[in-house]
C-alpha cells in the first residue's frame, strides 16, 4: 500500500507541474478545490481540472510502454500511442519522459540521440493492484513452469510480479491453505528430463517483439549441419516443445513454412518493414499436422496390440478421437486410431518394447499397407 501510495504522489507531483497557477490539485486525502463565487456566468467544469487528468492518464499511458530490458525512444512511444488512438505530438511525449526520469525508476540512456528509455534493474515499475490469494497462486504455479524454459533476462524483468505474488501468499493469514497447495502439485516429465537448451536473452525479446508486431526479422543462425546462415524471415509463432523452443516463420521470398530453434539463432535484428499475414495459416492446425514430430507427411490408420495392463492410459488419455479399444484376450487389447505418421510416434510405439506388438499402419488416402 505504502508503494502505491508513493506512485500516486509522484504521479499527482507531475500533473500539478502541468496547471496553471493556482490550479493545482489537493494533496491526498486532502480536501476537494473550494467552490468559487457565481458571477452570473455559467462556466463548463474546469478546465484546468480535465486538463490534470488527461495528463495524469498520459503519463500512465507514457509509463505503461517503457520496457525492462531494452531501451526505447520517445519517439517509438509516440507512435504507440496513435496506434492506440491517442492523439499528441512527440515532444508532448518528450516532456512526460523528462519528468518522469526524475521521479520513476527510469533511467534514460543520453550517449546518443534520440535518447533511450528503459526501468532500471529490479524496479518494480507500475504495481499492479493488490494480488488477490488465488492470483498469487496461479502466479506462482506459473513461475514454477516456465523458470526453466525462459532467459534469465526475461524471467528476472517479471521477478517484482512474482515477488508480490510471493509476499501475498506469506502475509495473508487465510493463504495457508493456498501455500500448501504449491506442495500438492507437481508435474513429471513423461520422458528422459532434458535441461534447457541456453537461449541467448536479445535473440528471445526481439523475436518476441517482432512477433508480436508482426514485423520482418533478420536473422543470424546454425543450421543443422552446423553451418552459419542468414535470413530475412517473417516471424508466424513460436512453440515450446519439451524444453525446447521454436520459431514457426516463412522465409522471405517462399511461401511455406520452416522452423528454426532459437538456441540456434545466435543474431536478431527487428526491421521496420512488416509483412502480410499468410493466408490461411493456423498455428495450432500447423503443429498437429506432426512437424514437430518430425512429420513424415501424411495421416495413417494405426493398428497395434498392447498388454492391458499398460493400456490403461490410453483410455484415461487416447490417441485420437476415433480411437477404439477392444479385448483380444484376457491380457491384451488391440487399439486402433487416426493419427499422423511422424518419427515421434513409431519411438513412442518402440519404447514400449515387448508391451506393444502386431504394429500395422495404413495411409489415410487409401488402404495399402505402409
Amino acid at each position: 500500500m505504502a508503494n502505491k501510495t508513493a506512485q500516486i504522489e509522484r504521479l499527482q507531483t507531475l500533473v500539478q507541474e502541468n496547471l496553471p497557477p493556482k490550479c493545482a490539485l489537493s494533496p491526498i486525502g486532502g480536501k476537494s478545490l473550494e467552490a468559487q463565487p457565481f458571477d452570473g456566468e455559467l462556466k463548463t467544469m474546469a478546465t484546468p481540472r480535465t486538463h490534470a487528468l488527461e495528463n495524469a492518464l498520459m503519463i500512465l499511458e507514457v509509463l505503461r510502454r517503457i520496457p525492462r530490458q531494452r531501451y526505447t525512444t520517445s519517439t517509438q512511444i509516440h507512435q504507440q500511442l496513435l496506434d492506440a488512438g491517442h492523439s499528441l505530438v512527440v515532444r508532448t511525449v518528450q516532456r512526460h519522459l523528462e519528468a518522469i526520469c526524475g521521479r520513476f525508476a527510469v533511467e534514460c540512456d543520453t550517449r546518443s540521440r534520440p535518447y533511450g528509455y528503459r526501468w532500471m534493474e529490479g524496479a518494480e515499475g507500475l504495481n499492479m493492484p493488490q494480488l488477490t490469494t488465488s492470483e498469487a497462486l496461479l502466479l506462482q504455479l506459473a513461475k514454477s513452469e516456465v523458470s526453466q524454459l525462459l532467459p534469465s533476462r526475461t524471467l528476472a524483468s517479471m521477478a517484482p510480479l512474482f515477488s508480490s505474488a510471493q509476499r501475498t501468499l506469506e502475509a495473508t493469514a487465510s493463504a495457508q491453505v493456498e501455500r500448501r497447495w504449491l506442495q500438492k502439485v507437481q508435474r513429471i516429465p513423461d520422458g528422459q528430463p532434458l535441461l534447457p537448451p541456453q537461449i541467448i536473452p536479445e535473440v528471445f525479446e526481439t523475436i518476441s517483439e517482432a512477433l508480436y508486431l508482426e514485423r520482418k526479422l533478420q536473422l543470424h543462425y546454425r543450421n543443422v549441419q552446423r553451418q552459419d546462415k542468414q535470413a530475412t524471415v517473417w516471424p508466424l509463432g513460436l512453440v515450446q516443445q519439451g524444453v525446447r523452443l521454436y520459431l514457426v516463420c516463412r522465409f522471405d521470398g517462399y511461401d511455406n513454412q520452416r522452423v528454426l530453434a532459437l538456441p540456434r539463432i545466435t543474431q536478431a535484428q527487428m526491421l521496420l518493414e512488416g509483412f502480410p499475414w499468410p493466408q490461411g495459416f493456423d498455428l495450432d492446425a500447423y503443429c498437429r499436422e506432426g512437424t514437430f514430430g518430425i512429420s513424415r507427411g501424411q495421416q495413417v490408420h494405426l493398428r497395434f496390440e498392447m498388454a492391458k495392463i499398460y493400456a490403461q492410459h490410453l483410455l484415461d488419455a487416447p490417441l485420437s478421437k476415433n480411437q477404439k479399444v477392444a479385448d483380444v484376450d484376457r491380457d491384451w487389447v488391440a487399439i486402433t486410431a487416426t493419427v499422423a505418421d511422424t518419427e515421434l510416434l513409431h519411438r513412442w510405439l518402440r519404447s514400449w518394447g515387448e508391451q506393444v506388438r502386431g504394429i500395422h499402419t495404413h495411409p489415410v488416402e487409401n488402404t495399402q499397407s505402409h
